[in-house]
């Protein structure tokens, strides 16, 4: 009985300790993501059941000042392309009719470039922070790893499309392995897996990024990363995160 007792005080410990560091273990696995800011370079595959597409793009990340800058190089047709996000409003920039545009909240859902990324994804990646309640739900092995599995679930009135987010972040290194989006009825939408890891630009990061969306089969995206510039020297200037660099 004594055994039996302290095995449950001891369990109900380490839950409570891992239910308070749910926020801390997102906040380093975001920092061991992005960095405080970073230049990279990535090729996005669209796979569907008839066709295959392939983009190169450009990003500029800033993420402590919660901005974003995104620049298409391939293919030709889609070169130019670009994308701003200052805090939660993104412009898109098309050559073509030389035209930048606001995208409103009713398109966040939207896939973006016809993947099955959405604006949202785009967006609001360091909403996991500060728009969400973290709780440690269990620990877990995952293709041998230890893993915190964590639940966000929105705060009253927080900006966020989906109903509920799920990370599996490994213990060791605080990297993510899977990510689940699930609508306000329960329902899996999305799954992110987090693939290939190795060290780039002397950073141990997942090289591979594959969204499946789980409500139409045979439909997937995978983004990798081609080459990435952690924390740059001089840092990102402030006018790469202007409307006029948009239309350049």
């Amino acid at each position: 009985m004594l055994v039996r007792s302290l095995s449950l005080i001891v369990c109900l410990f380490s839950f409570s300790l891992s239910a308070d560091d749910g926020r801390l273990i997102i906040e380093k696995m975001v920092q061991r993501i992005r960095g405080h800011a970073n230049i990279a370079e990535y090729e996005m595959t669209i796979q569907r059941p008839s066709w295959t597409r392939t983009i190169r793009l450009k990003a500029w990340d800033d993420r402590a000042h919660s901005r974003v800058f995104v620049r298409l190089l391939e293919p030709p047709k889609d070169a130019g392309i670009s994308f701003l996000r200052l805090d939660y409003n993104l412009w898109n920039y098309l050559p073509k009719v030389e035209k930048v545009m606001k995208i409103p909240p009713s398109m966040m859902l939207q896939p973006w470039m016809g993947s099955d990324f959405s604006n949202d994804d785009l967006v609001k990646e360091s909403s996991y922070i500060d728009d969400y309640e973290h709780q440690v739900v269990g620990h877990e092995m995952k293709e041998g790893e230890k893993v915190f599995k964590i639940e966000l679930i929105p705060k009253l009135h927080a900006p966020v499309v989906w109903g509920k987010v799920v990370f599996w972040v490994r213990e060791k290194d605080d990297l993510p392995m899977e990510q689940h989006f699930l609508d306000e009825r329960g329902r899996l939408i999305k799954v992110l897996t987090f693939k290939d890891f190795k060290i780039m630009d002397g950073i141990l990061h997942p090289l591979l990024w594959e969204m499946e969306n789980k409500q139409k089969e045979g439909q997937k995206t995978m983004i990798r990363l081609v080459n990435v510039d952690f924390d740059p020297l001089p840092p990102i200037p402030t006018s790469v995160f202007t409307e006029q660099n948009l239309r350049r």
